[in-house]
Formats: C-alpha cells, sequence, structure tokens
C-alpha cells in the first residue's frame, strides 16, 4: 500500500493530465493515498476502479465539488452535487430533455443550420477555429432551449461559457473571468424563468424568450416548470444553473472542434475517409477524439463511508478520485493507445466501462453525463462538416500543452480562407 503526507496540489497545477497517471506509475499500482487543497485523497485506475467509483454505495458526490469549481464550472445547487432521490428527480428531467432521439436530433440540426449559415462569412478571412464554432455552438443550443439569439448576442454567451469552462481549474486572471462569466449568464437565464413562470417583468438582456418560439415546450419552459423531489420549484436562480449547464457543455465542444481539425492536420487520411465513409466512420472518428485527447483529467466524489479498494484503505468523506486521461491511455485498456485511430470503433459502440470522457454507469439514473448522446451526434456532424471544409493552415503553433486545463491547441487552430469543398456544397454527408 502506497502511503503519502505530501499535498499534491502544486503538483497538479504544474503537471496538469500527466499528474494522476504519473502519480500512479510511480506507485506502482493502481490506488494511492494523497492529499489535495489540504484533504486526504485517494487516485484510483483501472475498470474495477470505474465500477467502484460509479456504485453510489461508494462514492457520493454533494460536498465534494471544491467551491472555486462550483462558482465557475458547474454552478451552486446543480445536479452534479446531489445524490439519492434528490439526483434522481433532477436526473429525470435532464434525461427528458437530452437523451430522446427527437431532442437529439433538433439540436444536430440546428447546429448544421448555424454551421452552413456562418461558413459563408469565413471565406476569404483568416478565422480562428475555436472561436468560430463557439459562436456556431452557442447561436444552436440557445436556439434549441428555447432562448433564441441574434448574432451578436450569442458570440458574448459563447466566450462567457468558453471562459467558465477555461478558468475554473487555475488560479488567477483566467478564474475571476470564469467567475464573472459565470455570475453574468446566471442573471439573465433566471431573469428568463421568471418570465416563463410569469413572475417578473419580460426578460431583457440576450436570453429574452419569443413567444413564437414554442416556449411551453421548450428546455426553458420544462426546467422553469420542473418540480423536485418534495414538489417545489426549483429557485430561479438554480434553474438558471441548470440550463447553463446545457448551454456551457454544449458551447465547449468547440474543443473537441479544435481537436478534430488538429486530427485532420496531422493525417489527412483520416479526411478522406470522412468524406467517403459516411456516418459509421465519423461516429468512430467521435468516439476516437473524446479518447484520444485531453479534455477530462479525473472525476472526483467523497467517500460514502470507510471503504477499501485494492489493498487500499479509504476512510469515510476522503476525497476518491478516478484517473480519466490516464485510463484513456493504458496500453492494457487500448492497444496502441498514443495513436489515434477512429477504426478501433468501427463496427461497435466502446465498452462503457472503457470510454469514460463523460462518466461510466447508467446515464438515466447515475452520474454519467445524459448528453452524451447530443455530444456524439454533434461531434459526427462537425467530423463531417470539417472534413468537406476546404481551408489552408498558415504556420502556427499547433502544440497542446499537458499541463494547462482544459488544453487545445494553442493557437485555437487558425484557417485560411475555408470553404465548403465542391463535391459537397456545404452540406452535410448522409448519415
Amino acid at each position: 500500500m502506497h502511503r503519502t503526507k505530501v499535498d499534491s496540489t502544486v503538483f497538479l497545477l504544474a503537471e496538469g493530465y500527466t499528474w494522476a497517471p504519473g502519480l500512479l506509475r510511480r506507485a506502482g499500482t493502481d490506488a494511492v493515498r494523497t492529499r489535495l487543497t489540504g484533504r486526504p485523497a485517494v487516485l484510483i485506475h483501472g475498470r474495477e476502479a470505474v465500477r467502484f467509483f460509479y456504485d453510489e454505495q461508494h462514492v457520493l458526490r454533494r460536498g465534494a465539488l471544491p467551491g472555486p469549481v462550483l462558482d465557475t464550472l458547474f454552478g451552486r445547487g446543480a445536479v452534479h452535487g446531489l445524490d439519492g432521490s434528490e439526483h434522481r428527480a433532477r436526473k429525470r428531467l435532464f434525461a427528458s430533455l437530452l437523451m430522446s432521439a427527437e431532442g437529439v436530433a433538433a439540436l444536430t440540426g440546428r447546429f448544421e443550420a448555424a454551421w452552413a449559415d456562418a461558413v459563408p462569412g469565413w471565406a476569404g478571412r483568416r478565422v480562428v477555429l475555436f472561436d468560430e464554432v463557439g459562436t456556431v455552438l452557442a447561436r444552436a443550443v440557445c436556439d434549441w432551449v428555447g432562448l433564441p439569439v441574434p448574432d451578436d448576442a450569442a458570440r458574448e454567451i459563447a466566450e462567457d461559457c468558453i471562459a467558465m469552462v477555461d478558468g475554473f481549474a487555475t488560479p488567477g486572471s483566467r478564474h475571476w473571468r470564469a467567475r464573472h462569466a459565470r455570475r453574468r449568464q446566471e442573471e439573465a437565464l433566471a431573469r428568463a424563468v421568471l418570465d416563463v413562470r410569469g413572475a417578473g417583468p419580460h426578460a431583457d438582456g440576450p436570453f429574452a424568450p419569443s413567444r413564437h418560439h414554442g416556449v411551453d415546450r421548450s428546455a426553458l419552459a420544462a426546467v422553469a416548470r420542473h418540480r423536485e423531489a418534495d414538489g417545489t420549484l426549483l429557485p430561479p436562480h438554480t434553474a438558471a444553473v441548470e440550463l447553463l449547464n446545457i448551454v456551457r457543455p454544449t458551447v465547449a465542444l468547440a474543443w473537441y472542434t479544435a481537436f478534430a481539425a488538429h486530427a485532420l492536420h496531422r493525417d489527412p487520411a483520416q479526411r478522406d475517409r470522412l468524406r467517403t465513409a459516411g456516418f459509421p466512420y465519423a461516429r468512430a472518428f467521435a468516439h476516437e477524439l473524446r479518447r484520444f485527447y485531453p479534455f477530462v483529467p479525473f472525476v472526483g466524489g467523497l467517500a460514502a463511508r470507510d471503504l477499501r479498494f485494492g489493498d487500499v484503505d479509504i476512510p469515510a468523506e476522503s476525497l476518491v478520485l478516478l484517473d480519466v486521461y490516464g485510463h484513456h491511455h493504458d496500453p492494457e485498456l487500448w492497444e496502441r493507445p498514443n495513436r489515434f485511430d477512429p477504426g478501433r470503433f468501427l463496427g461497435h459502440e466502446p465498452d462503457p466501462a472503457a470510454l469514460i470522457p463523460q462518466g461510466a454507469g447508467d446515464a438515466r439514473t447515475g452520474h454519467r453525463c445524459p448528453g452524451e448522446d447530443i455530444t456524439l451526434a454533434l461531434l459526427t456532424a462537425i467530423a463531417q462538416t470539417l472534413a468537406h471544409l476546404d481551408f489552408g493552415v498558415p504556420q502556427q503553433d499547433l502544440s497542446i500543452p499537458l499541463h494547462r486545463i482544459p488544453t487545445r491547441p494553442r493557437s485555437g487552430f487558425v484557417m485560411d480562407d475555408p470553404r465548403p469543398s465542391r463535391s459537397h456544397a456545404g452540406r452535410i454527408a448522409a448519415r
């Protein structure tokens, strides 16, 4: 059993994605004790660790997320910090919105339409893909939620959502930008919630519900009128937090879009496969993006009681951290893990205990992300649209620093004169 009293916070900030796999490798085990921000913690790894971590009899979420993460990434009162009946009641809301085939198709269609509208404006210019696609995603998801916004407001919303993700894991200016961005968007969404409930003046600002946009059937209305396990409506702030937990993760796919462009640039054969092999290869490409590229370094919870994993004792209320980045690059789980190879997912869906970028377990009742179907659908569409976009790649820094959380190509992936390929003419490949 490996024990340490050293606080790893400084090492985590310095090493980023390599911290967890490095600590486990040096310990020579799948479980190692450490400390983070002064709290006792146990870092675990592997298939059995995934099953252990997503068993609610072992790991709880309430109180696990530190305040700085709540005030930037997830928001106070979010579903991520709930357990038991409270969590199941809130999760039913998200499952009804995010896991229906109709809802997934509707959001994907809005993205495709927003992309088709945006691309002609890129022609003849040098654009940063990360920034532009964030705006496209913001426009699509806000429209889908029931909060259509003009293009200039979509860019502001995208910038705020990106700031929330970009600043959650770091001290300093990035973190304070994230806090201010979250506060600004929560306030606007809370006004929209009150307006739907008829409890306030018509919302002003970027989130102004359109009376002719089917608000009564929208995600906005569903969240505004959702009742908790005890029958009470969500407080306006909490409803705003949960709406933002639909909008923000969708905009965050800008990271994976930059990664997708990076993959196509590194291996042009991937572009050819996406252009000719259709939907099955694009979906496999989306799975491989989520495995290969770094986004979530690890996830955490609190030990529900005194536990034991392997030969390591885990005292009650200790932090339990599940290594995600190392899991996705473990040669015992993946053949040639450091090679980008969508073919590993062709013809079958991945083992849910092996591919865990959005958690594991049952997405309808547990802590696996209910938006995973939407993520896959959008990334599949993004892969196809990028493959059918002709553009130049000027000299730029495309390195992906692993010490930075979250990371991306340093340049955000700059494109010169992007235009739809002649053969594609801006249309999504048939699925």
